[in-house]
């Protein structure tokens, strides 16, 4: 699989990866259902974007990747303690 980045020398923007896409799926799902599918999908959306910001937080191109990953894991936990909250 070609690797497609902007800009090619200090890359913000990737092609996703299979966590990110599994993310935006399971988002758009929930979206569209309600009751036990809707919490399932976002379960599943918390635990794809969980996967993926690990993976950039630990394995990030460069240092904006590397926080935006550390960024995105914070609202992961933010996310589920409010939705525990609930």
């Amino acid at each position: 699989m070609s690797k497609w980045s902007w800009p090619q020398r200090f890359p913000l923007v990737q092609f996703p990866n299979p966590p990110l896409l599994a993310a935006f799926a399971s988002v758009l799902a929930a979206r569209l259902t309600a009751g036990s599918a809707h919490r399932v999908f976002t379960a599943v959306f918390y635990a794809a974007l969980s996967v993926w910001s690990y993976e950039e937080g630990r394995r990030g191109e460069n240092w904006f990747r590397r926080l935006l990953g550390v960024g995105i894991g914070a609202y992961v936990v933010i996310g589920i303690a409010n939705a525990l909250h609930e």
